[in-house]
């Protein structure tokens, strides 16, 4: 399980005092917790291993757009340590489908589901995340499944 690994990894960096990632491994847990109240509180059970795979990609997006805002700034410093934190947090994700996989994938789902046009974009969108949770930027996979059901 996800949990187990990100815990085990904490204690090995406490060992290693190794404070980048440590850090960087409390902030996932805290967000993980704070993700499981706000599940309880609506009466859900605590996060799967793929509702946390969303979340550690969400995590991802918000420190590549800090990235992307400390360039601008000329904060290089601020930069890199985002950087260092996508690092760690990447290596908790499977790997990353390549555009040629997910352009497959997307066929395969669109013929699956018998998606005809735009009103079956949600459908697809849906098996995807499904079936590829944490293997692919579902950003970039929606346009090109628009630019599919389109054509």
């Amino acid at each position: 399980m996800l949990r187990d690994d990100i815990n085990t990894a904490v204690k090995e960096a406490m060992k290693a005092k190794d404070e980048r990632k440590l850090s960087t491994l409390r902030m996932v847990n805290s967000t993980i917790k704070n993700a499981d109240i706000d599940a309880r509180g609506q009466g859900k059970p605590p996060l799967s291993d793929a509702d946390l795979l969303g979340l550690l990609q969400k995590m991802i997006k918000q420190r590549q757009e800090s990235v992307e805002l400390y360039d601008k700034g000329g904060r290089a410093e601020l930069a890199d340590q985002e950087r260092a934190e996508i690092a760690v947090i990447s290596a908790y994700l499977p790997k990353q489908m390549s555009d040629d996989d997910v352009k497959a994938a997307i066929s395969a789902i669109i013929a699956e589901t018998g998606a005809a046009g735009i009103k079956d974009m949600g459908k697809v969108i849906g098996a995807l995340k499904a079936k590829y949770a944490g293997q692919m930027d579902f950003g970039k996979a929606s346009g090109l499944v628009k630019a599919a059901l389109s054509s």
